[in-house]
């Protein structure tokens, strides 16, 4: 299937490795522009030497900071000539798995990395993305917003839950600018050299066991599997979706227990 991506131009955050590169990836693939962007100026240049030079360009920035923010979307518009796709993938969490040993600092950055960042983002590239044919951003939640037995922490649950929630409100604000708006929250997804990968070369009969008792299909998710959806949600092929959240999870289940990862 043609995507009619050919000629777009995107903005990926988080994209020197995991799921943000992958996408980015297949975004060349499908004839895209794409600006990566992440802290990891090393991590960055390693991305990009990855893909097709003429395609693709690197942007230093910390996304939790407002002016790298703005300074990165400015740039990706200067470079692009506009933005007519925006992923939001930065994310992670800090400080402790329970109430109890986590503190207010751990929720403020945990908040700022997966919610703030995203709306600061979407504040800065909607004019630059504006009234452009087939315009669409996609933000990166996760199952842990509304799976609590697989969340590692509160605040992490907390604040993809709210990535979830507010979809709908940032899609309807957005349509007046032709933007749509979406959320794919991946559930446990295997990378080379990610958690996963650790966990089951340290630990093989663990991770087997982890695996049996809670993936119906057997195995984790890969990364491309969710670069796939990501990619077809901001394509114009997916025009009449807009404002939902798509899980990318394999029917994981939270039985048994499992309140913590296990790496």
């Amino acid at each position: 299937m043609d995507l009619k991506l050919a000629g777009k131009v995107a903005l990926i955050t988080g994209s020197s490795k995991g799921i943000g590169f992958a996408t980015a990836r297949v975004l060349v693939e499908e004839g895209c522009r794409v600006v990566l962007s992440a802290r990891n100026m090393d991590d960055l240049a390693a991305a990009r030497a990855k893909l097709p030079a003429a395609q693709v360009t690197a942007i230093q920035a910390d996304v939790t900071e407002p002016k790298d923010a703005e300074r990165l979307v400015t740039e990706a518009a200067a470079w692009g000539g506009g933005i007519d796709i925006l992923v939001n993938n930065v994310g992670g969490n800090t400080g402790g798995t329970h109430v109890t040993n986590s503190t207010d600092d751990d929720w403020r950055k945990t908040i700022e990395i997966n919610l703030l960042q995203t709306v600061r983002m979407m504040r800065h590239a909607i004019p630059r993305m504006s009234k452009r044919a087939g315009a669409a951003m996609v933000n990166i939640s996760s199952i842990s917003g509304w799976t609590p037995l697989l969340v590692g922490s509160g605040q992490y649950g907390a604040s993809k839950a709210a990535l979830i929630f507010d979809t709908e409100r940032w899609a309807l604000e957005c349509v007046p600018h032709g933007i749509r708006v979406n959320t794919v929250s991946p559930g446990s997804i295997w990378g080379e050299g990610n958690g996963w990968d650790r966990y089951k070369k340290s630990d093989p009969e663990g991770y087997d066991d982890y695996v049996k008792g809670g993936f119906p299909m057997g195995r984790l998710g890969y990364l491309e599997e969710v670069a796939d959806v990501i990619c077809f949600l901001v394509s114009p092929r997916a025009h009449w979706i807009n404002g939902r959240n798509v899980p990318v999870d394999g029917l994981e289940q939270p039985y048994p227990r499992r309140d913590r990862r296990p790496y």
